[in-house]
């Protein structure tokens, strides 16, 4: 099966060695977004939604590189560095994908993530 790597100066460059996506078959994977404002490069301040916001951002920019977008999302993967902040986050999520059938998803607390934000998202959508 080919892989195609996925770029885009739209979403944060990756601060490691792995890709923003990745083409795979009818699949497209993402990796983990963070709240970084990509003209900026800085991290995006404020609560668990306004930093789920700009993820969601991120994510859009990265699936339209893609070819793809939220519509095509099949299964998401949600971080959070505090369950409290699920309800929060929750309803920043739902304003992204709006009707029609909604991806799979699970939603985790974690004990740090990259940059100490309080959500990272990653997702897998059809191509």
């Amino acid at each position: 099966m080919k892989k195609t790597q996925v770029n885009t100066d739209k979403a944060p460059a990756a601060i490691g060695p792995y890709s923003q996506a990745v083409i795979a078959g009818p699949f497209v994977f993402t990796s983990g977004q963070l709240p970084v404002d990509p003209t900026t490069n800085e991290l995006v301040g404020g609560d668990a939604a306004n930093q789920a916001r700009q993820v969601f951002e991120n994510l859009k920019a990265v699936l339209a590189a893609a070819g793809t977008d939220l519509s095509k999302v099949v299964k998401a993967t949600v971080f959070l560095k505090n369950m409290d902040d699920f309800a929060a986050v929750n309803q920043v999520y739902a304003s992204y994908f709006g009707e029609g059938i909604l991806p799979a998803r699970s939603a985790v607390q974690v004990a740090k993530l990259p940059k100490d934000v309080a959500v990272e998202i990653e997702m897998i959508a059809l191509a």
